[in-house]
């Protein structure tokens, strides 16, 4: 049994499993933040300029925010599906590691999007600002489209390792 925990670094597989959930929530809200400050800060310029353009730059400055709420729900997907909420968790070392590795993909990635597409929807505004007619909303959309995945990639993991544990 020493060696077992040894091996798991002395946390139990809720700890590991919470350790992957806690990850990923910090991890896309920092990233949501980041990138919700960086939109704003050329969506503020531009609004100074003329109001009347709000609702078309306001979801350029909202969209770096979808990325912590994908995290927001992997992380609760793993409270729910491995029962740690109820305390009825039965989770090894080795399971809650496994869980904490399925979190890393929507945690990182989203983290690292969130802040690029800050960036881009930064650059669009600019098409608001110069009132040009080309859908502003594509690009960020464009790196949206990675932060999904992630969200699918961690969901598909944490379903598999819930069917192989019997969670």
């Amino acid at each position: 049994m020493i060696v077992k925990d040894l091996l798991w670094w002395g946390m139990s597989g809720t700890d590991w499993a919470l350790f992957g959930a806690g990850l990923a929530a910090i991890l896309g809200g920092i990233g949501s933040a980041w990138g919700i400050t960086i939109a704003s800060s050329t969506v503020s310029g531009v609004l100074s300029e003329d109001d009347t353009k709000f609702g078309k730059l306001l979801p350029l400055a909202a969209m770096p925010g979808t990325q912590g709420i994908y995290c927001f729900i992997a992380a609760v997907l793993v409270v729910i599906f491995f029962g740690l909420l109820s305390g009825t968790s039965t989770l090894t070392g080795q399971m809650g590691f496994q869980v904490f590795l399925a979190c890393q993909p929507v945690g990182w990635l989203c983290l690292v999007s969130a802040v690029y597409q800050g960036k881009t929807g930064a650059a669009a505004a600019g098409i608001v600002a110069a009132d040009k007619q080309a859908p502003a909303l594509i690009f960020p959309a464009l790196v949206e489209t990675y932060a999904v995945l992630s969200l699918i990639v961690t969901i598909l993991m944490l379903l598999g390792l819930r069917a192989a544990y019997g969670a």
